[in-house]
């Protein structure tokens, strides 16, 4: 245990809390003893934990954050670290990557069963599920999902702006005088290219110029590591995974033909669709459906959509379509914080109220002639007028 101290001192030590996510706000810390944090690899989940532990400020010796795929844990088991950590005076352990030990769930449930004074907090790929843990932690833990920066962190990681998240029915109601407010500094248009292109996960700070290609890599880590620990996939369902992937890339946003995809992919119809549900669990697709509640894994979407914009410049053989780039940045602003459901009229309908229409400046009403509470979205607008909202300003939500 003391080589792990040895390794969490220094991280803790060299954590920055220049900047910090307001999700770490939303986190009920103090009350629950159990708390998962999960999300897609590079969103920002060891750097929260770590940025929360360094503003508890608890006593040396009784915090500890390990990462579960340490050497460590190859010869140790996680039960027996937190029973030791505990009998020197342990409080808080933090357990990071957690999906990655195979035993992880039930472990974790022994020592919360056993050590009512011990806090613990786990990490993990957006893929997990605990119903399908070995451990019943479903009814133990309060669980968290870390997305990607919003358009609004992302100009405040940078220091260009600090605003606040704004909620939907502001938005609708009083988008123009608060476009006008935000926009008396700064520009919001001179940044928008630059977030399409490498925002949504913060490692585009360590370099831009590389960002599509750390993109890229971190989806085939997903792919080969995060499911199989997970599900338990074969590596011959994970190439299959791969070349759908890439098949679905140049493609989107596509209403899909699910028995020609199981043509090219020579396999099933249900292990197709069962294969999107894995790369939308994964963050790298979005699927939408009509009718969301309910949903089984066995229905197939109504369209498809890569999750986030970035995606389509590190997936894309050449220049993404702006029209597809206006509506991926549209639903990863808003899916963090609403149901997004697939509607004939219109592009989107928002908790079943609103449906909106996604385009250019020039975008009219004509396609949601008849729709009662519907907007446009409109790209290249820096303030809008009644329904006509910038674009942009879907990105201020979270």
């Amino acid at each position: 245990m003391e080589a792990l101290f040895t390794k969490y001192l220094p991280k803790l030590q060299r954590t920055s809390t220049k900047f910090v996510r307001d999700f770490i706000h939303q986190i009920d810390w103090e009350r629950n003893r159990l708390i998962g944090i999960k999300g897609a690899r590079g969103a920002g989940k060891t750097t929260l934990v770590l940025q929360y532990l360094k503003q508890a400020a608890l006593p040396t010796g009784q915090s500890l954050y390990v990462s579960l795929d340490d050497l460590y844990f190859s010869a140790h088991r996680l039960y027996d670290l937190g029973e030791a950590f505990v009998r020197t005076g342990g409080k808080l352990l933090v357990l990071d990557e957690v999906h990655r030990y195979a035993n992880w769930s039930q472990e974790i449930k022994n020592l919360y069963d056993d050590f009512p004074d011990l806090r613990i907090i786990f990490t993990g790929s957006s893929i997990m599920h605990l119903e399908r843990s070995k451990g019943d932690l479903s009814r133990r833990a309060v669980m968290y999902h870390l997305h990607g920066l919003s358009f609004r962190e992302f100009l405040q990681i940078q220091q260009i702006a600090s605003w606040t998240a704004i909620t939907l029915p502001d938005l609708l109601n009083d988008h123009t005088q608060i476009a006008l407010d935000l926009t008396q500094t700064i520009k919001p248009l001179a940044h928008w290219n630059d977030y399409l292109q490498y925002g949504y996960y913060p490692y585009f700070l360590e370099n831009k110029d590389v960002y599509a290609q750390k993109l890229t890599e971190t989806i085939q880590l997903s792919l080969e590591l995060d499911l199989p620990a997970v599900y338990g996939i074969s590596y011959a369902s994970v190439d299959k995974l791969k070349q759908l992937l890439v098949v679905l890339a140049e493609s989107v946003p596509m209403k899909p033909n699910i028995s020609k995809l199981s043509e090219t992919l020579s396999t099933s119809r249900a292990l197709v669709v069962e294969y999107m549900h894995y790369l939308e669990e994964l963050g790298v697709l979005m699927l939408l459906h009509r009718d969301s509640f309910g949903i089984t894994r066995l229905q197939k979407p109504e369209k498809v959509y890569l999750s986030h914009p970035n995606l389509q410049f590190a997936l894309h053989q050449s220049r993404p379509d702006t029209g597809t780039l206006r509506e991926s940045f549209f639903l990863s602003q808003v899916q963090p914080m609403h149901k997004v459901e697939y509607t004939e009229k219109g592009d989107f309908k928002l908790d079943r109220k609103v449906t909106i229409e996604v385009g250019g400046a020039n975008k009219t009403r004509q396609q949601l002639a008849g729709v009662e509470n519907a907007y446009v979205a409109a790209d290249g607008l820096e303030v809008g007028y009644g329904d006509k909202i910038p674009l942009w300003m879907f990105g201020m939500l979270y």
